[in-house]
């Protein structure tokens, strides 16, 4: 340790300089005798790679679908012809119209039910639709969708939504123990399970 401090000192004085080990041993020298590795990497398939790309882009798409399909463009120019007197009910041609006194009684019970206060035009729109998508993709016929009182805007504007909805076959107003004045009970057209054909 002392003679470290000593050559430390000699050289912050720059009077003494450190000794320098020549190296007469090259890399050449070093290496030699030594045998090169073999090649191990592992060249990828092209054509699998291709075919994992198809399938992301694939399953991309198909979220997309799903997204195109839950969709549906409603219009807030459509006016439909609706009762004046009464409670607010729609039964589309070619379905019977004693569903309409069903749906009044209580018969049929939603298994959705979708809240739609506080949401704008657009918002219950998009909800409207995704509702009615879930419900044929999970076999539920009845629904109920609540649109309060408020300024009435959402009130007004949702019998004519539906209307324009293909896979909508009735509504009422639905009974008081599913929201009376304030909702209404949707009768949807559900597609027949497979395995029951």
């Amino acid at each position: 340790m002392k003679a470290f401090k000593k050559e430390l000192k000699a050289m912050k004085k720059g009077t003494e300089k450190p000794k320098v080990i020549e190296d007469t041993f090259s890399f050449a020298d070093a290496v030699q005798g030594v045998k090169p590795m073999e090649q191990d990497k592992i060249v990828p398939n092209k054509k699998v790679a291709l075919e994992k790309k198809k399938q992301l882009a694939g399953v991309k798409h198909l979220k997309g679908s799903k997204q195109v399909a839950a969709s549906f463009s409603f219009s807030d120019m459509y006016q439909a012809v609706l009762p004046q007197e009464g409670p607010m009910r729609y039964c589309r041609e070619g379905v019977p119209t004693h569903v309409l006194k069903q749906l009044r009684r209580g018969d049929y019970s939603p298994e959705f039910l979708l809240d739609l206060h506080g949401m704008t035009r657009e918002m219950a729109k998009t909800e409207i639709a995704s509702l009615i998508y879930t419900a044929r993709k999970e076999s539920v016929d009845c629904v109920s969708i609540m649109h309060g009182f408020g300024q009435g805007v959402l009130k007004n504007a949702l019998p004519h939504y539906l209307i324009q909805h293909p896979h909508v076959n009735a509504f009422h107003q639905a009974p008081l123990e599913y929201g009376g004045q304030a909702a209404l009970l949707v009768l949807l057209d559900v597609p027949t399970p497979e395995y029951k054909r």
